[in-house]
């Protein structure tokens, strides 16, 4: 009976694909976009529509299982679990071999090895793993050309995040069990998989201020992250009535280098935007600013943590004020498209081997709002379509 329902359950995802496929090519066509594909000139980071987008999801997550299912269950672990997976980009980022394939043109494995002082045996092992995840080509023997994956890592963000996630992340990722085991109650930010990993006792921001090369890294890397568009600005913008606060000031607290804010600026002209980060973050961020909104962007110093954050706000907080929070919200579990949990389940446990620290469900939120101050109210919480964060709107009722 279990084959039989199996058998039955691979013909329904069959077909599920195959239709969406379909709609999803039609959908694509009628709003002139490109159809996925890995050549080198194809788009790699496209905005689609929102039926585009449910599309992808029924077609991810619907590939996804029917993978798994085919598979043997040790097949599918070892698909899982390959330890050798970020080597290849380790090897990439770090040498640059994607700036080395010329754009239209292919460079062979031997012209690879002589560039980076390496032998042409671990140039082609290390370059074919990397192909059969769709990263390069390899049109003829022993030459090398771009996909559209490997092109896209010649972005020095892109570059500086897989720097980032293969020198700084994937080691402390695999130190959080025995950090977990180590100090099993603790949420000190200095006692993480990222201190065993690194073998210090700085916190993840005092370590990268010692280190100002690869915190220059790290910051590339978040610009890599907001840039695609799960993260996309847009989300902020269009999911929000801005226009009805009239002439305020917004305060962009954990705001990074300015990114929204600047985009907050330019799209709405009555806003003055401070925005609030780490004075390692920040710092020189204030250049970047466009100078059609030089006058109303403007940079400050701000420690990050949740709870002490929203206190530090009360004593400026007016009746009715709104606090607008753009975070992760973990979804209830089966509530979301699996390949989208699994991505969000993956960056909560980043946040605890980096931090000490959690992703938070709606439920959390409210719980440490309350713990915060009892006045702060939730409002309402939105998932925009296509987004990695939530927008959440907390009013500060004085009255109470």
């Amino acid at each position: 009976m279990a084959s039989l329902e199996s058998a039955t359950r691979i013909g329904r995802l069959s077909s599920t694909i195959s239709n969406s496929v379909a709609k999803l090519d039609k959908v694509l066509q009628s709003h002139g976009l490109q159809t996925p594909s890995f050549d080198e000139d194809a788009s790699t980071n496209p905005s689609l529509p929102e039926e585009a987008v449910a599309l992808q999801n029924v077609i991810l997550d619907a590939t996804s299982e029917l993978h798994d299912l085919v598979s043997s269950p040790m097949g599918l672990l070892l698909n899982k679990t390959s330890q050798n997976n970020m080597v290849p980009f380790q090897f990439i980022s770090h040498l640059g071999i994607a700036e080395m394939v010329p754009l239209g043109g292919q460079i062979s494995f031997q012209e690879i090895a002589a560039k980076t002082g390496l032998n042409e045996q671990i140039i082609g092992r290390i370059l074919r793993f990397a192909i059969t995840m769709r990263v390069f080509r390899e049109p003829e023997p022993g030459m090398l050309a771009h996909s559209n994956v490997s092109k896209a890592i010649t972005d020095s963000s892109l570059n500086d995040w897989l720097k980032a996630e293969s020198r700084d992340l994937w080691p402390a990722a695999t130190e959080t069990f025995d950090a977990v085991m180590k100090w099993p109650n603790s949420q000190e930010i200095n006692e993480t998989a990222f201190t065993l990993a690194h073998n210090t006792d700085k916190s993840v921001y005092d370590f990268f201020q010692a280190n100002p090369d690869r915190a220059l890294t790290f910051v590339g890397s978040l610009k890599a992250l907001t840039s695609s568009p799960d993260y996309d600005v847009r989300h902020v913008i269009d999911n929000y009535d801005w226009q009805s606060l009239g002439h305020v000031q917004v305060v962009d607290v954990g705001g990074s280098r300015g990114n929204v804010g600047i985009q907050l600026a330019k799209n709405f002209s009555q806003l003055k935007v401070l925005v609030q980060d780490k004075e390692e973050v920040i710092r020189g961020a204030e250049n970047d600013v466009p100078e059609e909104v030089k006058d109303r962007v403007s940079f400050a110093v701000h420690d990050i943590f949740c709870v002490i954050i929203l206190r530090a706000l009360v004593p400026a907080l007016k009746h009715n004020a709104r606090i607008i929070i753009q975070e992760a919200c973990l979804p209830e579990p089966g509530t979301v498209p699996v390949w989208k949990e699994s991505r969000l389940r993956a960056a909560d446990l980043s946040m605890t081997a980096l931090f000490n620290a959690r992703d938070r469900t709606a439920k959390d939120w409210k719980a440490l709002f309350a713990e915060a101050d009892s006045r702060f109210v939730l409002e309402s919480v939105i998932q925009p379509t296509g987004s990695a964060l939530a927008m959440m709107d907390l009013r500060w009722n004085a009255e109470d």
